[in-house]
């Protein structure tokens, strides 16, 4: 069977008028995927970056582990995942992005004793699906073999930008694709299965996964969202003069993950008042990984923890280089004063270690001053007996 070059032109400049784009990642076949992709005008409004790990050392530092085998379901699906990653990071604005992989093993200059046989993968914020093939051994060459991997491709790349697929898959009757997929029906599924890395409600309900943030950030439990939040929120959307978004990390240090049930209870809090971001990470070296150039609002008794070399393993060198981290990023914290007792702790009684105190400025108390908590408002409410 010989195999089709012709350019599926109709079909890639449909791909191409979408807003959704791609990181691109092959190995073992697909490659006539990136030539059709990239021989059709307008290929810059979809590929943000085309790859081929092909060795396996490549493809390890691709994935971040070592796969236990090269050409599998699996190993496609940490190709697509590790291609989406790229693509929020390549991304210049709030595009819909997908990471798309395949990794193949076909027809080559020496007999193989296994299948011949590709897996193709791709990764959206709404989910992951999956293509596998096993090709009829024999029946054609290697270009043949790539050609329909290419279009298999070109399939995923096609539904995850919304665009019929149209053009022939000439299969033997022997021969089926086995499609697999799981899907989220919201963005705070997504983020509670571990499937994205964070999650945005805005005020009117709407929600994004992975969008982009920017701004000021005020991380908190918010069980319950109190006039303390909002005026500390207010504060220092004056001070920075840019909007302020709260964040809710679902995992806890301490405590045992929030459930989604008690998730989605708190943001409703949130509905007219203000986008809150949530996340899996319950630290701010990792916060400002998945929100880099933000400012963290923060209280006093927390810039106190930020600057313990207890809360890093009693290891000094830790909290330095987590902290240098974070500056890297162009994070930043706004401090608020808090009650401590009798006293008033302000960013003043905080031990900033040298040469990182611009990352650090204060919220005068003229500003903002609230001595009201959530665990005071929560020891408050009268006890309902059964």
């Amino acid at each position: 069977m010989q195999p089709d070059s012709q350019i599926p032109t109709r079909l890639i400049r449909r791909i191409h008028d979408s807003p959704t784009m791609a990181v691109v990642s092959v190995a073992g076949a697909g490659t006539a995927a990136i030539s059709w992709l990239l021989g059709v005008a307008g290929a810059s409004r979809t590929a943000l970056e085309i790859l081929v790990p092909y060795a396996a050392p490549a493809l390890t530092e691709f994935v971040g582990f070592e796969p236990s085998q090269s050409v599998s379901k699996e190993t496609a699906v940490a190709m697509a995942q590790s291609a989406y990653k790229r693509a929020l990071r390549l991304r210049e604005n709030a595009a819909p992005v997908v990471g798309i992989a395949c990794t193949a093993t076909i027809a080559t200059d020496r007999a193989k004793r296994g299948d011949h046989r590709c897996h193709i993968a791709a990764w959206s914020a709404g989910g992951v699906t999956t293509q596998t093939l096993t090709f009829m051994k024999g029946l054609r060459e290697r270009a043949g073999e790539d050609a329909i991997a290419s279009k298999l491709v070109l399939r995923a790349l096609a539904d995850s930008a919304g665009v019929k697929f149209d053009i022939e898959l000439p299969l033997d009757a022997s021969e089926q694709v086995e499609t697999t997929s799981v899907s989220y029906r919201d963005a705070i599924e997504a983020l509670m299965a571990g499937h994205i890395e964070h999650a945005v409600v805005h005020a009117d309900g709407s929600q994004s996964a992975d969008e982009p943030v920017s701004g000021g950030i005020l991380s908190g439990s918010f069980n319950p969202l109190h006039e303390g939040h909002e005026s500390l929120a207010q504060a220092a959307s004056r001070i920075m003069d840019d909007a302020i978004a709260y964040e809710l990390s679902v995992t806890n240090v301490d405590k045992p993950p929030l459930r989604e049930d008690e998730v989605r209870r708190r943001v409703t809090q949130f509905t007219g008042k203000g986008s809150i971001v949530l996340t899996r990470v319950p630290v701010f070296y990792q916060k400002a990984r998945l929100l880099p150039g933000c400012a963290f609002i923060i209280g006093a008794d927390t810039a106190v923890r930020l600057v313990d070399p207890r809360y890093y393993g009693n290891s000094s060198p830790q909290m330095l280089m987590a902290l240098e981290g974070m500056r890297q990023r162009d994070c930043r914290f706004l401090v608020a004063g808090r009650a401590d007792g009798d006293a008033f702790r302000t960013l003043s009684d905080v031990q900033i270690p040298d040469g990182l105190g611009r990352m650090f400025s204060a919220i005068p108390e003229s500003e903002f001053r609230s001595d009201i908590s959530s665990t005071q408002i929560r020891q408050a409410r009268p006890t309902v007996s059964a």
